[in-house]
């Protein structure tokens, strides 16, 4: 494996700083941990809001209007706050590079502006909290995975080829080559990005299964009625050798679903409102974006 790449800002520590961490000492010992913890949160507040705010590299820019379709389609109030998200998805996570691959600034900025395009309906977004670490291949790899014998109900663990992969311990893994093409191409309704990310904000609620953490828990009825339909639809089309919209790879399971459609509704916005109203709907709600308008 490569070297870690991480853009985090060095700290210069001042007297301004020792002011402050001999309050923060303070506090600990008078109120105890939930004060470490409330501290801790705020500062990680403070400087997201300062990483938002700093400049913009013009390279990033460039980066990001080359090779991004869907970053030059974003009105603008949404293209700035995407940039600020990616500054701090860019301070926070680190990316490594494996198989032989030279990691590049190129690299990194592409996957992080598509990966925060997930975010950007949320303006007090918690940036993929369970995510720690972004590794990239310079093409498809071969990784442990259960999956399905065919139609036997058997579960086998064994090697298979992956274009990317989402794990609950904090890492995200991706193939640069598909990255690259998805990011670039948006007619086809496939992003490995969007993808694997759709598993990070899934699994934020617990173990991937479709149900990602809604605004309300009211929504939950209405999530879970329209995605079973479809999901079901989807899978009896299939059997059926008929026409489907969502990719087959999406009847694999409902975390596969949600991921797939995820993928499909800002790629594929129009077909999707058009063909799948009340899923589109729900994809709407739960990004609080509408893709169609761009």
């Amino acid at each position: 494996m490569g070297p870690v790449v991480s853009f985090g800002r060095p700290v210069r520590y001042n007297a301004a700083m020792q002011v402050e961490h001999c309050l923060v000492a303070a506090a600990v010992i008078v109120l105890g941990v939930p004060a470490l913890v409330y501290l801790a949160r705020r500062g990680q507040r403070d400087r997201r809001q300062t990483l938002m705010h700093d400049p913009w590299p013009e390279r990033w820019e460039t980066i990001a209007k080359r090779n991004v379709e869907l970053f030059n389609r974003l009105p603008d109030d949404l293209r700035q706050r995407l940039r600020g998200y990616v500054q701090v998805f860019l301070a926070e996570k680190n990316f490594e590079g494996c198989g032989g691959l030279a990691l590049t600034e190129e690299m990194c900025v592409t996957i992080a502006v598509q990966a925060c395009m997930l975010l950007l309906g949320h303006p007090r977004t918690r940036f993929y909290r369970k995510l720690r670490s972004v590794l990239v291949y310079p093409s498809d790899f071969v990784a442990r995975q259960r999956q399905p014998l065919g139609n036997s109900g058997l579960i086998v663990d064994g090697p298979v080829d992956l274009l990317g992969q989402a794990s609950e311990t904090g890492t995200v893994v991706l193939a640069w080559d598909h990255a690259r093409h998805g990011a670039a191409e948006v007619a086809d309704g496939h992003n490995v990005v969007l993808h694997e990310f759709a598993h990070q904000l899934d699994m934020e609620a617990g173990p991937a299964d479709g149900a990602p953490a809604l605004a309300r828990p009211s929504e939950a009825i209405d999530w879970a009625r329209v995605m079973q339909a479809e999901f079901d639809d989807l899978q009896q089309r299939i059997e059926a050798r008929q026409r489907h919209d969502i990719d087959a790879y999406g009847a694999t399971n409902p975390a596969e679903f949600f991921a797939v459609t995820t993928e499909v509704f800002f790629e594929q916005p129009d077909q999707l409102s058009r063909r799948h109203p009340d899923l589109y709907e729900q994809f709407r709600n739960y990004y609080q974006l509408d893709p169609r308008a761009w």
